[in-house]
């Protein structure tokens, strides 16, 4: 991944980690729309499908609220998901009025298939770290997003 020129390693402890995220989703981006070229799902709508892979009984309203994105959003995505079989809605039996969000068997191959993606974009990015170093990398990310 190439920096942009503001990014040097002499003022590298000034730049905002807002900015190191930036960078890393928008080399991601690309590498996705390079390596999952697909009709069925957008890449920024591969977070919602990663988010209902990973998450216990999630529902529209759970993925509204997590993506600080409209209701009638959310429902035209998981419309799409549910039009292409990636994913069912059903009632959730402690509230009826509840529908809760889960993968089919083509959903949980396309979230195989983005998971894979996304490790080989992180190899391809990471080449230059050691194994330590990306362990280290991922427990002060954990530590900066966890609330302990």
């Amino acid at each position: 991944m190439s920096l942009p020129s503001q990014f040097k390693k002499e003022n590298y402890e000034n730049i905002l980690i807002y900015h190191y995220v930036e960078e890393l989703i928008s080399s991601f981006v690309e590498f996705a729309d390079e390596n999952l070229k697909d009709d069925i799902i957008s890449t920024n709508d591969l977070r919602f499908l990663l988010r209902i892979r990973f998450t216990d009984k999630t529902t529209q309203k759970d993925l509204v609220n997590l993506f600080k994105v409209s209701n009638g959003y959310t429902a035209k995505i998981l419309r799409n998901f549910e039009d292409n079989n990636l994913i069912t809605r059903c009632e959730d039996p402690t509230n009826r009025r509840r529908k809760i969000v889960e993968l089919t068997d083509k959903g949980i191959e396309k979230t195989d298939l983005i998971i894979k993606t996304i490790d080989d974009h992180e190899k391809q990015q990471l080449k230059n770290m050691t194994p330590e170093e990306f362990k280290l990398l991922k427990r002060l990310l954990f530590k900066f997003l966890s609330e302990d």
